[in-house]
């Protein structure tokens, strides 16, 4: 009957989800699935029924901002799809559990392992863990004859993942107890139950002999600037007009294998990255890992929602000024890794002709890299786009943002008004001005109408 009804739950919680992330892909599709029919109608209209020059020049300007909005909201939707799919994944993964008063944080069965003279025994114990108190209470299941035995109260010290090689048991952790010596190993029902009861007793991943994400190792650190510093070096200088550059990744493997010669605690720093042993796909990735695995992302937790909430004005003034002025309330070594990257980024976009990577396509890849929500929620999931056009943005502003602080003040201007209800203006990067580019693009598109 538990795991019946833990299935309904999982059923369920999954359900929910992918009612949320379709109700999200709808709702972002509506904005070029309606429009485009009428665009094409309103094409043909001007051409079947044989209007004046001047009326279809009048229209002119309005088709070509349509068609490049249109354009750069069906491009957005295709980018940050796959990232929602990642994030629906983990929140599968790791749902979120509400507790009662007086509950424990977690029960259920485990099974223990237990030496006797003529060999080992797998005991199983129906077990119920408080966390405030470390309290671990084990019921036996298997009660010998003649014997009565009680629950068992064991304080934890430490909770430690079994690593697979070292027994022949599958979901094992070891835990260490003050009343009694030597370590417990436990053994859950799933990998999925083995992660719960984990997390519940705050368990450690073993130690190997080449740790790559130990905390320390993973701040803003002077290491880490220095890492930044020959990484941006090397891809400036042997790899910047790289067709797909960041887009494409590297070995895994290799990737572990560069950080750990970079970041050994005997020796950090100590890598020739002109080696020939990392190629250019090795140096981004492992760049986009180390940033993403800090212990705070780039640009705060705490200025997260100020920064979207800006990015979703429908103000271009106040969306350019609002990021402007958060980007100096960023704590100053902070402030100066996020210049790094983003004039090396400017340099990458400058080669777009050759790499391909456009300042639409850069938002895509560092803007989960450089933002992320503290908590993984189903508003993190719609606000990922959000993410993207800040990244963007500070591409494109890069010489007005870092020439100085705002003049008027740190606080962000308040946004004039919105006239009109925001669903009828959705709310996408492509609402700028057109640039040169653009105008290149929609000439171009003309001459093949015409």
């Amino acid at each position: 009957a538990d795991l019946q009804v833990d299935k309904e739950r999982q059923n369920f919680f999954e359900s929910s989800l992918d009612y949320v992330y379709q109700i999200q892909e709808v709702q972002e599709s509506k904005k070029f699935n309606i429009v485009e029919p009428v665009l094409a109608f309103l094409h043909s209209l001007f051409i079947s029924n044989n209007l004046t020059v001047e009326l279809t020049q009048d229209f002119l300007p309005y088709k070509q901002q349509l068609q490049l909005s249109l354009q750069n909201t069906r491009n957005h939707f295709s980018s940050t799809r796959e990232e929602m799919e990642e994030l629906k994944k983990r929140m599968k993964e790791a749902p979120q559990t509400c507790k009662l008063p007086g509950q424990p944080t977690i029960e259920g069965y485990l099974y223990t392992q237990e030496k006797w003279a003529l060999g080992i025994s797998w005991v199983k114990y129906y077990c119920q863990y408080e966390k405030e108190t470390k309290m671990l209470t084990m019921t036996p299941m298997d009660q010998k004859p003649g014997a009565k035995q009680g629950p068992l109260d064991l304080t934890l010290k430490y909770c430690v993942r079994r690593k697979t090689e070292s027994i022949d048991k599958r979901f094992c952790f070891d835990i260490e107890t003050n009343e009694r010596p030597g370590t417990i190993t436990l053994q859950a029902l799933s990998e999925a139950n083995r992660r719960l009861w984990m997390e519940a007793m705050d368990g450690k991943e073993p130690i190997y002999h080449s740790p790559i994400t130990k905390q320390e190792e993973m701040e803003l650190n002077e290491v880490g600037f220095k890492f930044v510093r020959k990484c941006i070096n090397v891809i400036e200088t042997k790899g910047i007009k790289t067709e797909g550059l960041y887009r494409t990744v590297g070995s895994n493997i290799q990737v572990q294998k560069l950080l750990n010669a970079f970041f050994d605690p005997k020796c950090p720093g100590d890598v020739d990255f002109h080696s020939s042993d990392w190629d250019i796909k090795t140096i981004t990735s492992s760049l986009k890992f180390y940033l993403r695995n800090l212990s705070e992302p780039v640009m705060t937790y705490r200025l997260h929602k100020e920064l979207v909430s800006a990015a979703k004005s429908d103000n271009l003034d106040y969306r350019l000024g609002a990021i402007h002025s958060l980007v100096y309330k960023l704590p100053e070594k902070n402030r100066e890794m996020l210049e790094l990257l983003i004039r090396h980024l400017v340099n990458v976009c400058e080669h777009s002709k050759e790499n391909l990577m456009t300042p639409s396509n850069m938002g895509v890849i560092f803007g989960p890299t450089l933002m992320r929500a503290q908590e993984d929620t189903v508003a993190a999931m719609m606000n990922i786009k959000f993410q993207n056009i800040v990244v963007e943005i500070l591409i494109e502003h890069f010489i007005k943002i870092y020439s100085g602080p705002p003049e008027e003040s740190s606080t962000p201007p308040v946004p004039p008004p919105r006239v009109t209800a925001r669903r009828h203006k959705p709310i996408t990067i492509s609402k700028r001005f057109l640039r040169e580019k653009t105008v290149f693009y929609t000439s171009s598109l003309d001459e093949r109408e015409g």
